[in-house]
């Protein structure tokens, strides 16, 4: 039997830790995965939850140098090395914990769980809700991020004859680590929506960066002004991803679902709400079925606000995924509000979206070449729509 969705999550996920004070706090997933279960989610048919087991090495090396590998290792030990440091390891960024490699390949295992359910037909939707470490790079940590998960599953799914994926990033900080396995390689259309580079970390992901030689237009970039809100957001996304997923027909989309553009996040200046985000995730799965014959492989990524916005709007996400959407409405069940008040000493929300559906106005319906936005819409779309046979203009 066919399961509507394999999510790969076990409590030893937690354990991609980088400490106290650290941003990337364990807690943002374990809060997911108990209102989804709050919800009932996991109790409905066709959804299957599975532990993973690590990656192996060889699966980490479809990305990462092996030396880079052995820093990993390294690095996790009572006493690491200094040279752990040439690794983009043990910086505020990325401090090294015990056990740092095994906890970094289970969750790249999670990702690759997901994938191969979705690629061998066990299931028409695959989640890593711990995954998304789309900055990692091939010999070094960045920006929260030790093994890049998203791309180790792309590679893998390209090694099983998949001829093209195509990978939307809507985390707010650009899909570099991702954008670099693959730049070379026309058989990933990779496209990333992000704040402006000039105003947010990593500071990459211009339109102009759009693939290596023999893949010009494999690499789409959407820098958004800082302040963007829901409709300005889903605005660009419509303007750029459903033409160039349905000119490119992936054999799988993989997507990333930052939600570090709420405006809540204290890390990045997007200002979309939960409604909005919600509204991406629907979109994103319509598009699966449109272009992708359903399969579909999501994870997790940023976000950093782990009480209001982090668990409700990937709870939002999963019940996309399964077929089962909560409504935006929906009342958070008052045992998951305790434990998460509890848990964070901080008042939980009560409802699972603040109450404004998002809507927009589409491109196509009218350009307005002095809006900051259209002109970043407009510069995505010169940049790549002739290299995928579309025109830029509406």
């Amino acid at each position: 039997m066919v399961c509507t969705l394999y999510v790969a999550w076990g409590g030893r996920l937690a354990g991609y830790d980088f400490g106290a004070g650290h941003p990337m706090a364990p807690a943002r997933v374990e809060l997911t995965i108990e209102l989804a279960r709050a919800f009932g989610l996991f109790a409905q048919a066709g959804v299957s939850v599975e532990s993973p087991v690590p990656a192996t090495d060889a699966e980490l090396e479809l990305v990462h140098d092996p030396r880079y590998i052995a820093g990993v290792r390294l690095a996790g030990r009572p006493e690491p090395d200094p040279s752990v440091l040439d690794f983009g390891l043990g910086t505020e960024d990325d401090p090294v914990f015990p056990g740092m490699h095994d906890a970094s390949a289970l969750v790249a295992g999670a990702t690759l769980a997901a994938a191969r359910a979705v690629w061998a037909g066990a299931a028409q939707h695959g989640v890593s809700i711990a995954g998304g470490l789309h900055h990692a790079m091939r010999a070094s940590a960045s920006g929260f991020c030790v093994y890049n998960d998203p791309a180790i599953a792309i590679a893998w799914l390209l090694g099983q004859g998949a001829e093209r994926v195509a990978y939307v990033d809507v985390d707010v900080h650009h899909g570099d680590g991702v954008q670099a396995a693959f730049y070379d390689d026309p058989r990933v259309l990779t496209i990333s929506l992000h704040q402006d580079p000039a105003a947010l970390w990593p500071g990459t992901g211009l339109p102009s960066e759009t693939g290596g030689p023999g893949a010009k237009g494999s690499a789409v970039n959407l820098a958004l002004p800082t302040g963007t809100g829901d409709a300005g957001w889903l605005r660009a996304f419509h303007a750029v991803v459903p033409p160039l997923l349905r000119a490119f027909r992936p054999a799988i989309l993989v997507s990333q679902h930052g939600c570090d553009t709420h405006r809540l996040d204290p890390l990045a200046g997007l200002r979309l709400s939960i409604d909005a985000q919600r509204a991406a995730g629907a979109a994103i799965h319509e598009l699966a079925h449109q272009v992708a014959g359903g399969r579909w492989l999501l994870t997790g990524g940023g976000g950093y606000e782990l009480l209001q916005v982090v668990p409700r709007t990937w709870a939002h996400l999963l019940a996309e995924a399964a077929g089962h959407p909560i409504a935006p409405g929906a009342r958070i069940p008052a045992a998951w509000r305790e434990h998460a008040s509890r848990g964070t000493g901080r008042l939980a929300p009560e409802f699972m979206t603040e109450g404004a559906p998002a809507g927009y106005a589409s491109f196509e319906s009218g350009y307005d070449p002095a809006a900051p936005l259209d002109q970043a819409i407009m510069a995505t779309r010169a940049a790549v729509f002739p290299e995928h046979g579309m025109m830029p203009l509406p």
